[in-house]
C-alpha cells in the first residue's frame, strides 16, 4: 500500500475541519514566506548559541535540577539560573523567580523596589499596558504607586508612532526617577518597538538626566532579535517566563535583569529588607525554568513564524494588521483589528479550536481583573496560562482588534491560523475568492 503524504495530511487538515479553500488559501501565503522564514532561522540559531554558552559559562550542572524547599538558602539552581540570566542579558545580576507570579507582578516589584515617595515615574511611550493602570494608579487600586506618593507622567507617541523628543526633554525633571519604556505594543494598535529605537530613546533620556533608571518592559519581545535592550544602555529589562524566556514549559514566573544595585533593591522587596536574594526556594521548578530558556530560541522563532503568517493571511483580506506582513518584527504579537466584536469572537474560537488540550471548549468574553472592559482569551496548552504557547486574546472595545501569539512549534501556529480562519468562513465574515 503506497503512502502519499500530502493527501493523508490534507485529510487530517479536512478532519480537523479546515475547509480545501481555507488550506489552498493559506498553502498559497505559506509559499511566499520562504525566505522570512529562513532568516527567523538564523536569529533562532544565534540565540540558541547565546543561551547554550551562558549556560556552560556558569557551569550548569544536573544538581541544578535537584528539588529544595524551606528557607532556600544556598539553592543552586536557583542562583545559577539567575546567573545565566545576567550572562544572556548581558547585565550585572537578575532575579528569577517562581515567586514572580507574572509579568505584571515582574514590572511592579521592579518599580516599587526602585521607587520612594515623592519620586516620579515618566513613560515616554504613552499608555502603559491595560494591567499596570491600577499599579501605577492611573486607576485607582489599593497599594498603588500613587497611594505611596509617587507620581507619574506620560508623554504619548506622535501621530505616525514615533516618539515625541520635546515633549520627553520637557517632562523630565528633578523628580523624575524612573523611565519605563514598553516595547511591545499591549493591547493596542501602534507599532511595537525595535531595541534599536529603544536604545535610540535611552541614550537621549541619559543625555538629559544622566542618573535616571531606565527600565523596559521586555514582555514577548525575548530573543525576537539578536540584541536585547540591555544591551543598549537599559538599567531594568523585565518580562514573564510565562512568555518568551520560559519556552513554553515555565509554568510560573518572571525576570529582572539589570543593574547590580537595582536588582537588589527588588529582591529585597519581593522578599523581606535584609533577606533578598537569599531566600525563596525554587520547589522543584528550576529544570522546568532551564529546559524552558533552552527552548526559548527555538520557540520564539515558530510564534514569530506564526504572527507573521497570519499578518500575511489578513492583510490579504483587507484587514488591517499591525505589524503588516512585510515589517521587521520585533515582538511576537500579531494584531488583527476586525472593527467589531464578532470577529474578534470568531478568531478566538478557531484558536482554541486548533488546541491540542480543550480543543472543544468554547471561550466566551468575560470581566477579567485589571482590565476595564470584557476580554475574551483562547488557549488549549499544555502549560496553563502559557502565553509563549498559541494563544489569542482581546478586549471586547472599539477597535475590536485581536491579538494573537504563540505556538511551540511553526506547524501548530499554522494550524492555528487557518482554523481562526476557517471559523470566520463559516460565519460569513470573510469570503475567499
Amino acid at each position: 500500500m503506497s503512502f502519499d503524504m500530502s493527501t493523508e495530511k490534507e485529510s487530517i487538515y479536512r478532519e480537523i475541519g479546515i475547509r480545501k479553500s481555507v488550506l489552498d488559501f493559506g498553502n498559497q501565503i505559506e509559499a511566499g514566506l520562504k525566505e522570512r522564514f529562513r532568516a527567523i532561522d538564523e536569529t533562532a540559531e544565534y540565540n540558541q548559541l547565546k543561551v547554550i554558552r551562558a549556560m556552560q559559562e556558569n557551569r550548569v550542572s544536573e544538581a541544578c535540577f535537584q528539588y529544595a524547599s524551606g528557607y532556600g538558602y544556598d539553592d543552586l539552581g536557583r542562583d545559577t539560573l539567575e546567573k545565566v540570566y545576567a550572562s544572556v542579558f548581558h547585565t550585572e545580576d537578575a532575579l528569577v523567580r517562581p515567586q514572580i507570579t507574572c509579568g505584571t507582578h515582574a514590572l511592579s516589584l521592579a518599580l516599587a523596589a526602585n521607587l520612594r515617595p515623592g519620586d516620579e515615574l515618566l513613560s515616554p511611550v504613552g499608555k502603559p499596558y491595560d494591567t499596570l493602570e491600577e499599579v501605577i494608579g492611573i486607576r485607582p487600586s489599593n497599594g498603588s504607586l500613587a497611594e505611596y506618593g509617587i507620581t507619574y507622567s506620560q508623554v504619548d507617541l506622535l501621530p505616525d508612532g514615533s516618539f515625541d523628543y520635546d515633549n520627553i526633554k520637557k517632562a523630565i525633571h528633578d523628580k523624575t526617577k524612573l523611565i519605563t519604556i514598553q516595547r511591545s505594543k499591549g493591547y493596542q494598535t501602534r507599532p511595537s518597538f525595535s531595541v534599536s529605537q529603544i536604545g535610540e530613546l535611552i541614550s537621549f533620556v541619559k543625555r538629559i538626566k544622566p542618573d535616571v533608571i531606565v527600565m523596559v518592559d521586555n514582555c514577548y519581545g525575548e530573543f525576537v532579535e539578536t540584541i536585547e535592550p540591555s544591551d543598549l544602555g537599559a538599567d531594568l529589562v523585565v518580562g514573564s517566563l510565562i512568555k518568551n524566556p520560559g519556552g513554553g514549559l515555565a509554568p510560573i514566573g518572571g525576570y529582572i535583569a539589570g543593574r547590580k544595585d537595582l536588582i537588589e533593591n527588588c529582591s529585597y522587596r519581593l522578599t523581606s529588607p535584609g533577606l533578598g536574594k537569599e531566600v525563596g526556594a525554587s520547589l522543584g521548578i528550576m529544570q522546568s525554568f532551564y529546559q524552558g530558556l533552552f527552548l526559548a530560541p527555538t520557540v520564539t522563532a515558530s510564534a514569530l513564524k506564526g504572527a507573521i503568517f497570519a499578518a500575511n493571511i489578513y492583510e490579504k483580506l483587507q484587514f488591517p494588521v499591525i505589524p503588516d506582513g512585510q515589517e521587521d518584527r520585533h515582538d511576537i504579537i500579531q494584531a488583527v483589528t476586525f472593527g467589531k466584536p464578532e470577529g474578534v469572537i470568531a478568531f478566538c474560537k478557531g484558536i482554541q479550536a486548533a488546541a491540542p488540550v480543550d480543543s472543544y471548549v468554547t471561550p466566551e468574553p468575560w470581566a477579567m481583573p485589571g482590565y476595564d472592559s470584557d476580554v475574551i482569551m483562547a488557549a488549549g496548552a499544555f502549560v496553563q496560562g502559557s502565553s509563549i504557547e498559541l494563544s489569542a486574546d482581546g478586549p471586547i472595545k472599539p477597535p475590536y482588534a485581536v491579538y494573537f501569539q504563540g505556538g511551540l512549534t511553526w506547524e501548530h501556529a499554522k494550524l492555528g491560523v487557518m482554523m481562526s480562519l476557517q471559523k470566520l468562513v463559516e460565519q460569513d465574515l470573510v469570503k475567499l475568492q
